[in-house]
Order: structure tokens, then sequence, then C-alpha cells
């Protein structure tokens, strides 16, 4: 259990150190891709990586087309966090697990038991209650909030089945993602170029920073299955109840968010909705 909790606690370092850099005005791009350096290091050393069944027939497209898409996802992450607030991008993050699983089930054609449909639909109304749009002063805020909410939603989704489509092409997990991340990095560089941006240091060090806490939270995710491998559902439930409650937390006394009744109902229909699951996979 310490490891789960170690990986939750990284994995809202994440959120809680990018809404942070926003206030000294640094450059998310630069940050984005030296955040993938230092993953990509972390990852070569840590994972140890086996590129050598790596070939032509090796689904590069996957690869390329994660690399693109975990930046992407990063950037929606780091505007939510900035438009919408810690408690409910930590919500929509987390409990993109449900449209993962609905449309994961649709694909391989499972069956739906009670629990599953019960979980599945208490983690959209979870998602429509963080959405409820404001009277006042907030309402615009809301209006721009939307937007992101959604692509870290649905966009989390979409590399969760992309990765779970990686496993069953039996391509071994360390060297794809690290072969993912140098690719990242690689897009990122790219899009700082073609940019023109001017480098700046401080935004090169807080990129490594981030990145070790990135890798850091995989790593102890991994770890945490490895040392609970008879009980996945475990893990899954754990992570995802762990990170809502340690955001919601973070939010509270870090960054003073105010915990309005529609961020009340979707932590509790979010955790509710994660609980189901879990049974189902029981």
């Amino acid at each position: 259990m310490l490891l789960l909790i170690i990986a939750a606690l990284f994995s809202v370092s994440v959120s809680v150190t990018l809404k942070i850099y926003k206030t000294y005005k640094l450059s998310i791009l630069q940050i984005l891709a030296f955040n993938y350096v230092s993953a990509s290091l972390l990852a070569f050393i840590y994972l140890k990586p086996d590129f050598s069944h790596f070939n032509l027939h090796t689904p590069w497209w996957l690869i390329v087309l994660l690399g693109i898409l975990l930046p992407s996802i990063f950037w929606c992450l780091d505007r939510a966090l900035q438009h919408a607030g810690l408690i409910k991008t930590e919500i929509a993050q987390r409990i993109s697990v449900v449209l993962t699983i609905l449309i994961s089930a649709m694909i391989y054609q499972e069956q739906f038991s009670v629990l599953k449909i019960a979980g599945i639909v208490l983690g959209i109304l979870a998602v429509v209650l963080m959405l409820m749009g404001k009277s006042g002063s907030q309402a615009k805020i809301q209006s721009g909030a939307w937007q992101y909410i959604l692509a870290v939603w649905i966009g989390y989704a979409i590399i969760d089945l992309l990765f779970k489509y990686t496993s069953n092409l039996g391509l071994q997990f360390g060297s794809t993602l690290t072969a993912i991340f140098c690719c990242a990095a690689l897009v990122m560089f790219a899009v700082n170029l073609f940019k023109s941006v001017q480098w700046h240091s401080a935004s090169i060090f807080a990129g490594l920073g981030l990145g070790v806490l990135n890798f850091t939270n995989i790593y102890f995710y991994l770890q945490a299955h490895q040392q609970l491998k008879d009980s996945p559902a475990i893990v899954f439930a754990g992570m995802n109840i762990l990170v809502v409650l340690f955001g919601i937390v973070a939010a509270i006394l870090i960054f003073k968010e105010k915990m309005t009744t529609g961020k009340i109902l979707g932590g509790l229909c979010a955790i509710l909705a994660v609980y189901c699951l879990m049974q189902s996979m029981l």
C-alpha cells in the first residue's frame, strides 16, 4: 500500500508543480520538452529497455502517435489546471478510466455487468457535475474551462486505450514507454523550434524537475502492480481514489480552492465509480 501512496503523491505533485510553475510565467512548451528528456533518461536507467526486438515490423505509427498525444494532452492538463483548478482536473484525469472501459468493452465485446454499468454512469455523472456552469463572475471562467476538462477526460482515455493496444501486440512495456518518451521529446523540441522560442534556463530546469516527478509516479505505480500482482483491481482503485483525495487536499491547502456542491458531488461520484469498477474486476 505504501507504494500506491507514494505513486499517488507523485501523481498529484505533477499537477501541483505545473500550477505553481504558471505563477513564475515559465514556458510550458520548454517545460514539456525537457520533461520528456529527463523522463527518457530515467526510463533508460530504471526500466532497462531492450530495443533488440524493434524492427521494421514494429508499429512505429503507434509509438509516434502516442509521442504526439502525450505532450498534447499534457498541455491540455496544464490549461485545465489554470482555468478549472486542481480538483476538477484531477477528477477528470482519473475518471477517464470510465470512458476507457466503455470503449474497450465495445471494441472487445465484453459483457456489461451491473457494477460496470453503475461505474460508467457514476463516472459520466461526475464529469457532468464538474462541467455545470456557475452564475456570476465565474461564468466566463467556466465557459473557457469545460473544453480543457473534456480534452483531459477524453485524451487520457484514448492514451489508455492505445497503451492497452500496445500490450495486446506483445510489445515490451519498458522499451515501448522509453521510445514514446523519446519521441515526445523530439516532438516538443520540433514545436519549440517551429515557434522560434528563446530558451530560458528556468524553464529548462523546471522541465527536468517535472520529468523526475512524472517518471517517479509511473515507476512506483508499476512497482505497486508487481507487489500486488494478484490484486490488480486493488491497485487500480487505490491509485485513482488516492489521487482524487490527495488532489482535493492539495487544492484546499495549497491553492485555497473552494469546495462547491458540484465539486463535492463530482468527487463522491468519481470515488463511487472507481469502487464499482473495482468490484466488477474482482
